[in-house]
């Protein structure tokens, strides 16, 4: 059985992730989306309300039977390597995050050389989505209906 992780942030859950998630559901026999704990950022959402929204999203795509969403704290590999996964999954959405992606996939294989990282390119229509765009045009107000499902488009009206 193939097991992949799909790790990220996730805050917001987006239309580039969901698309990300979708097409890894079709690869791999299952899919774990591993919500990482990052102090460094501001988050708008709680791991738990992301949990939620995304295994709302999994529901609605009716991908459910082979994906799983977890949150984790510490490094990637162990998590990737509690759960028996030997891929991580990375969407790629130009050349800025490439870079940055190719340098932690070698720090990676680097620390556990049984981890593969695949790169997913992003489709043209959601290369320009971040889920820090999506959060500053949120809260200044503006129109981010395009960039998120109706489902995240409601959690991100009930906590602005």
């Amino acid at each position: 059985m193939k097991i992949a992780v799909y790790p990220g942030s996730f805050d917001p859950f987006t239309l580039g992730h969901k698309d990300i998630l979708l097409r890894s559901s079709r690869i791999f026999d299952k899919v774990i989306v591993a919500i990482g704990e990052n102090h460094g950022k501001q988050n708008l959402f709680t791991i738990e309300e992301r949990i939620k929204d995304i295994s709302n999203e999994i529901n609605d795509i009716g991908i459910k039977d082979n994906v799983l969403v977890e949150s984790f704290s510490g490094l990637i590999v162990d998590f990737a390597r509690s759960k028996n996964a030997n891929i991580l999954i990375k969407g790629v959405r130009g050349p800025v995050d490439y870079d940055y992606e190719l340098q932690m996939a070698g720090m990676n294989s680097t620390m556990n050389p049984d981890i593969e990282t695949i790169f997913l390119i992003s489709r043209p229509e959601f290369s320009y989505i971040s889920s820090s765009l999506v959060k500053q045009i949120a809260l200044m107000k503006g129109d981010y209906s395009s960039f998120v499902s109706p489902i995240i488009e409601k959690s991100i009206k009930s906590k602005i």
